[in-house]
């Protein structure tokens, strides 16, 4: 990318919708609750599994989307100078490196990240630790894979 195409570029960060707290409260307690169980199994299979694997991980970092109805904050957006829009998550979060990562998955993520959510969902059971169920439940994808939203 030339100089002159980098400062023709356009940035902007923008917030994506949100469901009402009301929404939210009824999907936990009707259906997210039950469903994230067994959405965690079924990730946790697929990690297991080579093939598998980036859809159990894809599958695991959705879990407060399931759980919640908790969206992403925000993503940033590129206009690029010939009209092409690129757009992009996690952008302005510092990552640890690719192998880092990949070391700590095979070492730890895979097999903490099932102890983590199966102790937060029996959290979300009960009405005091529920709180605390739902954080750490929030907080998987970091535990899988140190991913930092």
């Amino acid at each position: 990318m030339t100089l002159s195409t980098q400062m023709n570029q356009q940035t902007q960060l923008r917030e994506q919708p949100g469901f009402p707290f009301v929404i939210r409260v009824l999907w936990f307690f009707l259906v997210g609750w039950h469903v994230t169980l067994w959405w965690v199994l079924i990730a946790w299979f697929f990690n297991v599994t080579i093939l598998g694997l980036p859809l159990g991980l894809w599958m695991l970092d959705r879990v407060p989307l399931v759980l919640t109805l908790r969206l992403q904050r925000s993503y940033t957006v590129t206009r690029l100078s010939d009209g092409r829009i690129v757009e992009s998550w996690y952008q302005n979060v510092p990552q640890y490196s690719w192998l880092v990562r990949a070391i700590y998955f095979v070492l730890i993520g895979w097999w903490f990240s099932l102890i983590w959510s199966l102790l937060a969902w029996l959290f979300c059971l009960t009405i005091i630790l529920l709180p605390v169920g739902i954080l750490m439940l929030n907080r998987l994808p970091a535990v899988t894979t140190l991913m930092r939203h």
